[in-house]
């Protein structure tokens, strides 16, 4: 009898998190993100992800990621820009030299020379 509470109280505590995930007005995109591995994937996703507005799902073999946002709080370049800051090159903007070179070596994926915006860390001059 003990167990079947626990199991009952354990559902009960997943499906209230996965209810409160939940991005509203949602719309989603499908975008290029450089990255190597498992540590990138998880770096790309805390970057991206923000409680109630975005949602990224980053694919390893592809390097494509499932950008899910609410349209009335965000976009997908804020998104973009994030994961940029992180240290991660996308289709929208480059990350900054400093912070690719401070990537683990793993992480550190072949950079392309492309036409899009060098983005800064917040509030750096």
């Amino acid at each position: 009898m003990k167990i079947l509470s626990y199991i009952i109280t354990a559902c009960f505590v997943m499906l209230a998190t996965v209810s409160f995930a939940q991005v509203k007005n949602a719309k989603t995109e499908t975008v290029e993100i450089n990255g190597n591995c498992g540590m990138c994937k998880r770096t790309i996703e805390k970057a991206g992800n923000a409680k109630d507005e975005a949602q990224v799902v980053w694919d390893i073999d592809k390097k494509t990621a499932n950008i899910t946002y609410d349209a009335k709080k965000t976009n997908v370049d804020t998104v973009l820009k994030r994961i940029a800051q992180a240290g991660y090159d996308n289709e929208k903007h480059l990350a900054s030299d400093e912070v690719y070179e401070n990537l683990h070596g793993c992480c550190q994926y072949e950079r392309e020379l492309k036409q899009a915006k060098a983005t800064e860390k917040e509030g750096a001059v």
